[in-house]
């Protein structure tokens, strides 16, 4: 078997990877970083139609009424070739029974040709809206702490605290990836981004576990070898399995995408793609970025006995 120098290669890693870091602060600066109704407070609102709606004309009656920012767009369930408005209201207050009724005749009123329905309101408190954000970034960060934790206790003999920090690492980089695809493809903050980070989080750290236990095993198989020799290997070796479970994975979930891209499932859409893009990033991370690391900082601390 032919040993690929991943540790060589750890700058053009990094290089990579930090470019998708800067597109993504780039991004935050030109689009903003949108939040979801469930995180900032507000209301949404859906109404069923027919024909055509100027979704612009809609956006000012409600602004008009409700005096503040919304935002509106138009989807079509390509399975029914149902045609939906949505009215995304932003604000400190959800929408009270007099502005939504007060709302829903003035859009009656514009289109009448539409015949609007009403099929979805949600509205929610920025109280709730606060608690459910600190309370997604406790589960995430409590995730990440419990990660570290397993992983020192479990590979002690490699210098399991060492390996727990580059793992967390690599858990960071893969939360930064799918917070940039959240960001550049302009899907909102929500409930679905805090679901896709804790099964990225469990399901990127399996791949790592798998290689750190190779690691292990090969250490002791070959003691005279250097660090970045058998994390080498290591990898090398471990690299086919992760390659093939992340592309069943992101075949799996991209079908997913497409089934609720073309029936307009916007909830499953915020989570699928970042979802496939994030598996991607997993199966990145553990293969070129948590073993480099690790051996990076072996090396390191094996200098600094040297010269001490």
């Amino acid at each position: 078997m032919k040993i690929i120098d991943f540790y060589g290669k750890r700058r053009i890693f990094y290089a990579i990877s930090l470019t998708i870091f800067l597109i993504g602060l780039i991004m935050c600066f030109v689009d903003g970083v949108q939040l979801d109704i469930q995180f900032k407070g507000g209301s949404l609102l859906k109404y069923n139609y027919k024909g055509e709606i100027n979704a612009d004309k809609a956006a000012d009656i409600t602004s008009d009424i409700v005096n503040r920012v919304v935002s509106t767009q138009v989807t079509t369930d390509l399975a029914t070739g149902e045609k939906r408005l949505v009215i995304n209201i932003a604000g400190d207050y959800g929408l009270d029974v007099k502005d939504q009724e007060k709302l829903d005749t003035a859009l009656k009123k514009e289109f009448p040709d539409a015949q609007l329905t009403l099929s979805e309101s949600t509205m929610v408190e920025p109280f709730f809206g606060r608690k459910f954000l600190t309370n997604g970034i406790k589960a995430i960060l409590l995730s990440a702490v419990l990660v570290v934790i397993y992983v020192w206790i479990r590979f002690r003999r490699i210098g399991g605290l060492s390996a727990g920090i580059m793992a967390l690492v690599a858990l960071f980089h893969d939360l930064v990836v799918v917070f940039v695809t959240c960001v550049v493809f302009h899907i909102p903050i929500g409930d679905s981004f805090v679901a896709v980070a804790l099964t990225i989080i469990g399901y990127s750290i399996n791949d790592t576990i798998v290689i750190y236990d190779r690691i292990r095993e090969n250490a002791k198989k070959y003691p005279k070898e250097s660090v970045e020799t058998v994390t080498n290997l290591s990898i090398t070796q471990s690299m086919t399995r992760s390659i093939n479970t992340n592309l069943a994975v992101l075949i799996s979930v991209s079908m997913i995408y497409i089934l609720a891209f073309a029936n307009s499932i916007e909830s499953v859409q915020s989570f699928a793609l970042p979802m496939a893009i994030g598996s991607i990033s997993g199966c990145y991370s553990t293969i070129c970025i948590a073993g480099p690391l690790w051996v990076a900082w072996k090396k390191h601390r094996e200098t600094e006995r040297k010269m001490h």
